[in-house]
This record gives structure tokens, sequence and C-alpha cells, in this order.
């Protein structure tokens, strides 16, 4: 995938990009949002096994660009009866809070329904109330709340949001 939008661009991560994923992926101040407080202790071997597995249409690790500068990154993967599930995440802080995710996000929607996807899901940490507001502007609808449906890092029990998109139901940011 190679999507540009201005100074924003997603690409489809390579073996480059290894040591910024594993480098985001351990950084517990990154990860500490999805319930990984200490980072994931992620190997630079099982990141590059992953990137093996990126098949276009099917599942891929995407790397977000600004400027150039990789910034973060996304992931989408088919599920079944055309749905896909997607991820996202802008790893420098100095990047986050100004818009990007809501413009990366319409980006890799759009391709995603070009692609023939007919339905979008995602999830969140109940907790992560900034991440729901740019779901919910995107035209995502809350579809469930799991509660107490797994347990992080430091034996918290946590909580999820799952939220779904219809190609008709995007609201899109250029």
């Amino acid at each position: 995938m190679n999507l540009v939008q201005r100074e924003l661009r997603i690409r489809t991560a390579q073996p480059g990009d290894v040591d910024a994923l594993v480098s985001w992926w351990n950084d517990g101040a990154v990860m500490a949002h999805a319930g990984f407080p200490n980072g994931l202790g992620i190997t630079h071997e099982r990141v590059n096994k992953q990137l093996t597995e990126n098949r276009e249409g099917v599942r891929e690790l995407l790397i977000l660009e600004d400027g150039g500068v990789p910034i973060g990154e996304m992931n989408y993967r088919a599920g079944t009866s055309g749905t896909a599930e997607i991820g996202i995440k802008i790893c420098d802080a100095a990047k986050q809070n100004a818009g990007r995710g809501r413009r990366y996000l319409t980006m890799l929607l759009l391709e995603l329904f070009r692609m023939g996807f007919q339905k979008i899901r995602l999830d969140t940490d109940l907790g992560n109330r900034r991440a729901q507001h740019v779901y919910e502007l995107l035209g995502f609808r809350k579809i469930g709340i799991r509660y107490d449906s797994w347990t992080d890092q430091l034996g918290n029990l946590r909580s999820a949001v799952d939220y779904e998109l219809l190609p008709g139901e995007l609201n899109r940011f250029d």
C-alpha cells in the first residue's frame, strides 16, 4: 500500500522499519493506552516475521509518515464477510492531537472500501476517550462494550469498546 495526501503517507512496512517498530512497541509510554505500560517485549525477529505475513488485501502492517519521517503505524486484516479490522497508533507524542489521526484513518478507510471491504471494525480501551472521540467523529458506531474482558500487564481487568463503520457512514477528514 502507498497512500499519499499532502505531507502524510501510509505505506507498507518494510524490513528497514523493524528498528522503529521494535522501539515503539517496547516503549511503555507508547503502549500504555493499549494496556502494555511495560511495552510488548517484542524482538526484532518477531517483527521481521510479522512483515513476512503482509499480504495486500488480506493483512498489512503499515507505516505512517509525516514529511517523510515515520511517526507511527497502522494495520488491517481481512475478517469474514467483507469485514476488515484495523488499528492505528501515532507513536511520536509530538505528532499527536493535531488531527493527523483523523486524516490517516480517512485515507485508510477510503482505500479499504475501494478494495471492496463492506464493513470496518475496530476496538479501543474503554478509558481511551480521545480515540473514541476520533472514531465517532469519523462516523464509527459503537456496537458494544466488553467489560472486564482482558487483563493488562499489571493484572488489572480492562474493558474494550467495539466500533464498526459502513461505507456510507464515513465522515471524511481530508
